[in-house]
């Protein structure tokens, strides 16, 4: 007799900072969505009630005292056992009935994480000014980077196998994580499968806790560090391109001296040697991006078969 298929388990989480007045309404709309879920609110040092709302509105409330998103889903991915996680902001933006569409390919298993993006359908207001030019600029990087086709890196609604969970390692701190999420996934080769979502402004009332510039700042920083820890050759490799582009064209002075005075003498030696300087770097630089490219792939390796132990 062949064995029965046992329904995968599934958590929301909603992580929350000052969500007192959308939280009770976002409980609400996926518990009727998803009724056989699990739905776990994070709260991380609210003041004004989150906690308490969450619980008279059947959640399962867990807090989380280091200050950050990074913090929280890092807790998160450490401490919920379920199959699938679906991780979505407790500020009312993203319709409860989308969670459908985000299951479906990780039900199916086409997917190891499905991300709603929301840069399609959204409405009046729900981005503050720079917020899509911003997201369009880090994405277009991510996919030369990685050779990808990511379409809103800084998406909060988005769902996970417990597979896919065990891989992505968070060392973001705060709203960074969504880009960290990403990348880690894309670096591990995990499939990522993107659907448009509609997303609202704002209750009135309730406040963005993101900083145009300093978390922005922080995505940026987020996304060098890790393009250079896991893309080390792409990296310096483009170091050292721009390094040669410059040394071929400040060499081009005293090479054209040379060819040009009748007795081959070079009149610009300052720019020969910062010539011949720039040329050693670039080739320093790629040599650095050769060999942490070999460190990382056995690396890569090793946590694969780990994991598969």
């Amino acid at each position: 007799m062949a064995e029965l298929k046992t329904k995968p388990s599934i958590a929301v989480v909603i992580p929350c900072y000052q969500e007192a007045l959308t939280i009770g309404k976002v409980i609400a709309d996926f518990r009727r969505e998803l009724p056989d879920a699990k739905i776990y609110v994070y709260d991380n040092n609210c003041t004004d009630g989150t906690g308490e709302i969450a619980t008279k509105a059947g959640a399962i409330v867990r807090s989380e005292k280091r200050q950050g998103k990074g913090y929280v889903v890092a807790a998160m991915f450490e401490q919920i056992t379920e199959d699938i996680l679906v991780m979505v902001d407790g500020d009312d933006t993203y319709e409860a009935s989308h969670v459908h569409k985000l299951l479906e390919p990780i039900l199916r298993g086409d997917a190891d994480t499905t991300v709603a993006t929301r840069l399609t359908s959204h409405g009046t207001g729900s981005f503050r000014p720079m917020h899509v030019a911003g997201n369009q600029m880090v994405c277009g990087i991510i996919n030369w980077m990685f050779k990808s086709s990511v379409a809103d890196i800084f998406s909060g609604y988005r769902a996970f196998t417990r597979e896919a969970i065990r891989q992505i390692p968070i060392t973001a701190k705060g709203f960074d994580v969504e880009t960290e999420l990403t990348l880690q996934a894309l670096y591990r080769g995990l499939v990522i499968k993107e659907m448009p979502a509609p997303y609202r402004a704002r209750p009135e009332g309730s406040f963005s806790k993101l900083n145009t510039f300093s978390d922005g700042f922080r995505v940026l920083l987020r996304l060098f560090l890790i393009v250079k820890s896991y893309k080390p050759l792409t990296f310096f490799g483009s170091c050292g391109l721009g390094l040669a582009l410059l040394g071929a064209a400040v060499g081009s002075l005293p090479v054209y001296d040379y060819f040009t005075d009748p007795n081959h003498f070079v009149h610009r030696v300052p720019s020969a040697i910062l010539a011949a300087a720039l040329m050693l770097l670039a080739f320093f630089s790629l040599g650095v991006g050769l060999i942490l490219n070999s460190i990382n792939l056995r690396l890569l390796e090793m946590e694969k078969f780990i994991t598969r132990r």
